[in-house]
């Protein structure tokens, strides 16, 4: 019988952490995460699990299919921990995509349902940027986010719609909107102190007033998806708030489509409810935990992704 009982707190990355390669070896090594990605591969009726593991990196990209090949990514390092540390789970947060795979972590989305709603959310996502085309812009360096707000509130009144999308982190914030404007909200943050402003190589405005075409094709999908309520409470990223209804979480999931991820906010929140949790990182890469380490430098932090990531955890929590 284990004899730590840390506490966990489940982090899941949302679209830019995929790569081919991913979850190849959790499906090599564990039986678990073969038959999760043998589920996602029945559900969706397409080898996803051949371009998860092999690429071509350009259509792993595509919206529509990053944002099922993460969900699964992550509920295969899932399956492969659950019986052992399932119940030390406190919490859990994914940012944008991975919102959704923290809810079938937390029981309340199954996994055929969850990459079918997630994969019709990438196609909404693709098809209203592509009707509606709208970019966004990484605004990095010592900018404060009122700042930021009111950049891209000048921006707006100057060159159309734009917004700050993810509050990533201090000195991190994603701006999203129309192409011109996203432009001059670039210019203005330079001078108002941003060390780098980066276009994003994105298919949409995400997260921005451009996505609210995709609002009713969202709504259906998540009624299709069944939504349970959670086994333990997901941070949302609408506002940072614990949320276990179902009711509420398919409202906030709905919300997040126009509304800005607000991740420093959930893990100020996580980390001031659960201060002495291991947080743990379920998805290709280290992303989120490099976030967490900017918005709150004493939290323990452990990668999840990866065959020999699983295997030093286990042994570090035995």
């Amino acid at each position: 019988m284990s004899q730590d009982r840390t506490e966990l707190v489940l982090l899941f990355p949302g679209q830019g952490s995929q790569k081919p390669g991913m979850g190849k070896d959790l499906a090599a090594a564990f039986t678990p995460a073969r038959d999760v990605f043998a589920m996602v591969d029945a559900a969706l009726g397409a080898p996803l699990s051949a371009l998860c593991f092999d690429g071509p990196a350009e259509e792993l990209t595509l919206t529509h299919n990053a944002q099922p090949a993460l969900l699964a990514h992550g509920a295969a390092a899932w399956a492969i921990i659950h019986e052992s540390l399932g119940e030390r789970v406190q919490a859990a947060a994914g940012h944008s995509l991975g919102e959704f795979s923290a809810y079938h972590a937390a029981g309340a989305l199954d996994l055929s349902d969850g990459v079918c709603l997630v994969r019709r959310r990438g196609e909404l996502m693709f098809e209203t940027g592509t009707a509606r085309p709208g970019t966004m812009a990484a605004i990095l360096g010592d900018v404060d986010d009122a700042t930021i707000d009111a950049v891209c509130a000048q921006a707006t009144r100057e060159a159309g719609v734009v917004v700050a999308a993810n509050y990533n982190s201090p000195g991190q914030v994603v701006i999203s909107g129309e192409v011109a404007a996203v432009e001059r909200a670039m210019e203005l943050a330079k001078a108002a102190g941003a060390k780098r402003a980066i276009r994003l190589n994105v298919s949409g405005a995400f997260h921005s007033p451009l996505m609210a075409p995709a609002v009713d094709g969202l709504r259906a999908a998540l009624a299709n998806a069944h939504l349970h309520d959670a086994h333990f409470p997901i941070v949302a990223n609408v506002d940072a708030s614990y949320v276990t209804d179902a009711g509420v979480a398919a409202r906030l999931l709905l919300e997040q489509l126009t509304s800005p991820v607000r991740w420093s906010d959930v893990v100020r929140e996580l980390v001031a409810r659960h201060p002495d949790a291991l947080f743990l990182e379920l998805g290709p890469g280290t992303v989120l935990s490099g976030l967490v380490k900017k918005i709150a430098p004493g939290v323990q932090t452990a990668p999840c992704g990866t065959a020999a990531d699983i295997d030093a955890l286990l042994t570090r929590l035995a």
